[in-house]
């Protein structure tokens, strides 16, 4: 078994795409446009990838759940530099455990905690 993708259903398609597209980088890799005018939109690279459905019928609060989701990034200085330039706030840290890694969270625009973490040589 392997891990394919992780779903968020989210309150605002556009919003969302900028965070995961514009900011974080992950390339759309399919659209579905559904007849009753809902969408959903796979994002990633390689065998796993994000999903984000929005369903114009359906309302989506806030995640509050204790889910998070990690993504590697090449430096968290850079990433800590644009997501302030795109009004992102860190969520908390930056944390590190041990002297290979080190991370931060961020909230994307539905609120699920999202890792960028950096590993150091």
């Amino acid at each position: 078994m392997k891990f394919s993708w992780v779903t968020i259903h989210v309150k605002n398609m556009e919003e969302s795409l900028k965070f995961y597209n514009q900011i974080l980088g992950l390339p759309e890799t399919r659209t579905i446009e559904m007849p009753n005018g809902g969408k959903i939109v796979f994002l990633g690279e390689g065998d796993t990838s994000v999903e984000l459905i929005h369903l114009p019928e359906e309302k989506v609060s806030t995640f509050k759940g204790s889910l998070s989701i990690g993504f590697s990034v090449p430096s968290l200085e850079t990433f800590e530099s644009l997501l302030k330039d795109n009004g992102i706030e860190v969520h908390s840290g930056p944390f590190q455990p041990n002297p290979q890694l080190k991370f931060i969270y961020v909230l994307d625009p539905n609120g699920v905690k999202v890792q960028l973490i950096e590993h150091l040589n």
